[in-house]
């Protein structure tokens, strides 16, 4: 069969195939042939030959009946899927309808929605609007813009749509009621205006340079002298004339819009400049324009710092003005020198009333917005000041700014406030005092954070390399030890003032039967009435020492404080004598005012009153056992006389067995 095959070819030739088949049989050759012809042979092959293909074409006949069976079971089974799918593909599309009916349901609704959404929103952004055009409108009224959008210069764009409303609505306001606000109004729509016009100028020189540069060199054999000219012309043409109406007009009479806007025509100059560096415009371009710019500036410049002075002192005068007739305060001379002097040492050693202290009514005459204006102000001027000086003069004009600021905020703010507070700080025996010092101290603290915050950012840049360096470090620390002397001075004052009112406390509170009852069976109370009221007095006044200050400064009060209240107590404890029963309530005392030591967290004021708690258990100690006592860790290395006294304020003491065990 594989024979047979192997005689069928492609395309299929029958002549061929037989004459294939003869030259493949023996004997089935032509006469003469290696072979003689053998025509039996040859019909036997031929019969076994249509054998062997009837058997072939039957096993074929069977193979493509079981494909064909075949193909019509796939046939049906793929017409069944197809069925199945165009079945899906109708459920699919019915449902995509359903869904396309819910979507364009809810766009419906969301539409409709939106509307109602729109409709209540745009009267709420319009109430919106209209409050923040209420308070930039107040900032008009009191005369001081804080908002960010009229100080920050890139926002010009914003304050300009905002000017141009409050324009509008100026208009309509009555002229007597509101002439002053109209007229602010007015005059920073104009700024803003000026403002927005010399953007214009200022990108259209740059715009117009760039454009005439990619000509000149296709027209002309020296390109960069032609830029030159048309540059030249722009600075000493548009430009000075610009700039001279912008500065003309205030100069005279607005100092800081003259300042403002000379800081900002330098500024925008400058930049142009250096947009101008990029052209061609010869061997020494930064030399020209360098002249070209000072040939604008060079009558404004010679005398800015005058002009800058003269107005940071005004102005700061005008802030501090503006605050104390906000408190209805008339600034009182602080006297100095002589007699004035005198009477503070004798006042300071001897507590004497040598006239009546200053009622502040609780008022510290600091104010923190006070300090931030001041430094703001000093800042701005401190940054014009780089910018404007020439830098052979920047140094020495840094240094007149920073002693405005040393005159203003440090002596006639802080200063004040500090010889203010001296002379409100009550005398000791004074009774139900009102202790505001420590508040001073509490906010002095924090303006010199600001002041030494301020020095370090904005003026030592300016003078790092300057002799003026030392100049300043030098004045601003004689300043801080000056008030620094004089926050010493009214924080003993004040701690002065705390012990008076407890030993005003005491001598009320404080009886003598207390510590000697009557009956000495029947005594309820565990410390007496005097003691509680001390340690409220003193946790108090730790409490406000701990809020007031920072740092060391917090530890050292403390220990002041608490050497003073130990001594007070102590001599207080001398003044009594005690039965057995009132000893113990006096160490039961000792015991309270030790606890309230604890809340000093000072090692020294708690050593203090543990050896006084040991001391007053001689008032009850049984008198075999004095000398044990005495002789025990935390007596000790107490002098003899000391723990006699305490053992003298027995009630015991003068019997004679007493005084022979201590002898």
């Amino acid at each position: 069969m594989a024979t047979t095959a192997e005689l069928f070819e492609e395309p299929f030739v029958a002549d061929e195939y037989i004459e294939r088949l003869v030259w493949r049989t023996p004997g089935g050759g032509s006469r003469g042939g290696p072979e003689a012809f053998d025509p039996k042979r040859l019909l036997e092959e031929f019969v076994n030959h249509i054998q062997e293909l009837q058997i072939m074409d039957e096993r074929i006949q069977r193979k493509v009946e079981k494909l064909e069976q075949q193909c019509q079971k796939e046939a049906k089974e793929f017409a069944k899927k197809v069925q199945e799918l165009q079945k899906s593909n109708q459920v699919a599309f019915q449902h995509f309808q359903e869904l396309d009916e819910h979507i364009s349901y809810v766009a419906t609704k969301v539409c409709h929605l939106g509307d109602q959404l729109e409709g209540v929103n745009t009267p709420r952004q319009r109430a919106v609007e209209a409050q923040k055009l209420m308070k930039y409108f107040n900032e008009f009224l009191d005369g001081e813009l804080k908002s960010d959008v009229f100080t920050n210069s890139e926002k010009i764009k914003e304050a300009a749509d905002i000017i141009q409303k409050l324009h509008l609505i100026a208009q309509e306001l009555p002229f007597d009621r509101f002439s002053e606000v109209k007229s602010k109004i007015a005059s920073k729509y104009h700024d803003l205006e000026c403002q927005l016009i010399q953007d214009d100028i200022f990108e259209d020189a740059a715009i117009l340079c760039q454009r005439v540069n990619k000509q000149v060199g296709d027209i002309f054999s020296n390109p960069e002298t032609v830029l030159a000219k048309l540059i030249q012309n722009v600075f000493e043409i548009k430009l000075q004339s610009f700039v001279k109406d912008q500065l003309e007009e205030c100069r005279k009479f607005d100092a800081e819009q003259y300042l403002k806007n000379l800081y900002d025509l330098y500024t925008r100059t400058t930049n142009l400049s250096s947009k101008l560096m990029e052209f061609n415009l010869g061997t020494d371009k930064q030399t020209f324009l360098s002249k070209l710019i000072k040939s604008i500036f060079i009558s404004y410049l010679e005398n800015y710092i005058e002009v800058e002075t003269g107005y940071l002192k005004s102005r700061s005068a005008m802030i501090l003005q503006r605050y104390y007739d906000s408190k209805n305060h008339q600034k009182r001379s602080i006297g100095t020198g002589g007699i004035q002097d005198l009477k503070e040492r004798i006042r300071q050693r001897t507590n004497l009333p040598l006239g009546p202290s200053i009622d502040t009514h609780g008022e510290t005459f600091l104010s923190q917005e006070v300090v931030v204006n001041l430094l703001q102000e000093t800042k701005q001027a401190f940054e014009r000041c780089h910018r404007l000086s020439d830098p052979s003069d920047l140094p020495r004009n840094a240094f007149r700014i920073f002693t405005i600021l040393v005159e203003f905020l440090c002596i006639e703010h802080i200063d004040y406030a500090l010889e203010t507070g001296l002379a409100g700080i009550p005398s000791s025996d004074s009774r139900n005092a009102n202790l505001y010092f420590l508040d001073v101290v509490q906010q002095a603290n924090t303006i010199f954070h600001l002041f030494d915050k301020q020095f370090n950012d904005h003026l030592v840049p300016l003078i790092s390399s300057s002799p003026k360096l030392s100049e300043c470090l030098q004045k601003k620390k004689e300043i801080i030890e000056q008030m620094e002397m004089k926050l010493d001075t009214g924080i003993d004052r004040t701690l002065n003032c705390m012990m008076g009112q407890m030993k005003h406390i005491l001598a009320a509170e404080q009886k003598k039967t207390d510590f000697k009852p009557e009956d000495e069976n029947n005594v309820l109370i565990q410390y007496t009435n005097a003691c509680v009221k001390v340690c409220a007095y003193v946790r108090k006044q730790v409490e406000k020492i701990k809020n007031s200050m920072d740092g060391k400064n917090v530890d050292t009060v403390l220990m002041e404080l608490g050497v003073r209240f130990h001594r007070l107590i102590y001599e207080h404890l001398q003044q009594y004598s005690y039965s057995c029963m009132g000893g113990m309530l006096a160490i039961c005392d000792v015991a309270e005012y030790r606890k309230c030591a604890k809340d000093f967290k000072i090692p020294l004021v708690l050593q203090l009153f543990d050896t006084l708690h040991a001391l007053c258990n001689l008032l009850v100690v049984a008198p075999d056992n004095l000398k044990q006592v005495c002789s025990g860790e935390q007596l000790a290395n107490l002098d003899k006389n000391i723990l006699h006294s305490f053992v003298q304020l027995r009630a015991d003491y003068r019997s004679a067995r007493l005084a022979r065990h201590f002898s």
